[in-house]
């Protein structure tokens, strides 16, 4: 049962350009307080006051929008920016009212005003620039906590690969520990069975003080290669399930013959997740702390020329609209969560025939969707495609938008 939140509501100043960038990413129940950067805010205070060119406006920007339940900031961003990325542009009116901007709800309606051939977002019909506020007397109002916030994108799009995927160096996963055998013999495990697993002679599986000990499960550490230059960039480990410690490694000590024989016992794990069935050989890495992170969508600062390393799946070369890709830029390259970059076309190269001599040309590289960086590694992120209008591939180029 959802719970409900009773709001006393003071009279307030809700402002009018900072409804676009007030989306915030969190959970189903709260929204995140997604720190706003410097840069993000000098933006907002230098071009929200007088707006943007109407020029700069999508072709079909509403005059009238009501946020509704399922709106994300990419969709609403979208609907009126031609570059929706630039939402630092749309906030900045009354930012002593916003200390947060990521936050709106659905119910709210949104007005356009292009008074002068600038463009203006108001929570109120008519507004001419100036100060367009809306004061609400005090009263009462019942939430329930599912339903609150609005997400950036669709949540079930990133939050498999915020624990399920992972790119490791080439020795992790070899160092990491594995699974031996399965209870009564069994050879492939599922959910609800028993399995058995040991550490590294200088490392073994055993218990702590504290919560029970979750482990994510994996196998087959693909290598990621770049494709401009070959290189290795790190080791994307299929994610198989999860198990739970149960019982650590032990030793036990015999006398047979006259002679002390020692015999190690493995641990004892139960599986309490899983994706595809698992099998003994198969590599046990720690649960991470669970983060729960915001992700607003902008363009970088610095400018970056990367590519499409792979698409997440077995054997994919070709990505859709909404699927995650990996690229070849990470955290030592500057990417950060939310960086939006352009997909382009690589343009082939073709003979030219119709000139009497033959000629090779290169045809020029086409832009065809955009992506959004939501979990970046030190050599590699993981990015989800938010719209294109041919199909992106591996190899294809990544430039700021």
């Amino acid at each position: 049962m959802n719970k409900l939140r009773i709001l006393r509501r003071r009279p307030a100043v809700l402002t009018t350009l900072a409804t676009l960038a007030a989306i915030g990413f969190g959970n189903q129940a709260l929204a995140q307080n997604y720190p706003v950067t410097p840069q993000q805010r000098a933006t907002a205070q230098q071009t929200a006051q007088a707006g943007i060119p109407v020029s700069e406006l999508a072709p079909n920007a509403p005059d009238e929008y009501t946020i509704k339940s399922g709106d994300t900031l990419w969709a609403i961003s979208r609907l009126y920016l031609r570059s929706p990325w630039r939402w630092p542009e749309l906030w900045g009116m009354n930012l002593a009212e916003i200390s947060n901007p990521h936050r709106i709800y659905p119910g709210q309606v949104l007005y356009l005003d292009k008074t002068g051939g600038r463009a203006r977002l108001s929570t109120r019909r008519g507004g001419t620039g100036g100060d367009q506020t809306i004061r609400l007397s005090p009263r009462t109002r019942y939430e329930s906590l599912s339903g609150m916030a609005l997400p950036t994108l669709n949540p079930s799009l990133i939050e498999p690969f915020l624990s399920e995927p992972i790119v490791v160096d080439e020795g992790t996963l070899l160092a990491a520990p594995r699974i031996v055998a399965g209870n009564d013999g069994r050879v492939l495990l599922a959910r609800g069975d028993r399995a058995y697993a040991r550490g590294e002679v200088n490392s073994p599986l055993v218990e702590t003080a504290g919560p029970i000990k979750t482990f994510r499960i994996f196998r087959n550490a693909t290598p990621l290669q770049d494709p401009g230059t070959g290189e290795i960039l790190g080791y994307e480990a299929q994610y198989l399930g999860k198990a739970q410690l149960q019982r650590g490694e032990t030793v036990e000590r015999s006398l047979e013959g006259g002679k002390e024989l020692t015999t190690v016992v493995p641990a004892t794990i139960d599986i309490v997740a899983a994706r595809e069935e698992m099998r003994a050989g198969d590599r046990l890495l720690p649960e991470p702390a669970r983060q729960l992170l915001s992700y607003t969508p902008h363009a970088p600062t610095a400018t970056f020329d990367g590519r499409i390393v792979s698409v997440y799946g077995n054997a994919v070369q070709f990505a859709a609209q909404n699927q995650v890709v990996a690229i070849n830029k990470g955290l030592r390259d500057g990417i950060e969560n939310g960086h939006v970059l352009a997909i382009l076309k690589n343009g082939e190269t073709i003979v030219d025939k119709t000139g009497g001599a033959k000629e090779t040309l290169k045809l020029p590289n086409e832009r065809i969707g955009l992506l959004m960086v939501f979990r970046p590694f030190d050599r590699v992120s993981y990015a989800l495609v938010l719209e294109i209008s041919d199909t992106p591939k591996v190899g294809d180029l990544l430039v700021n938008p």
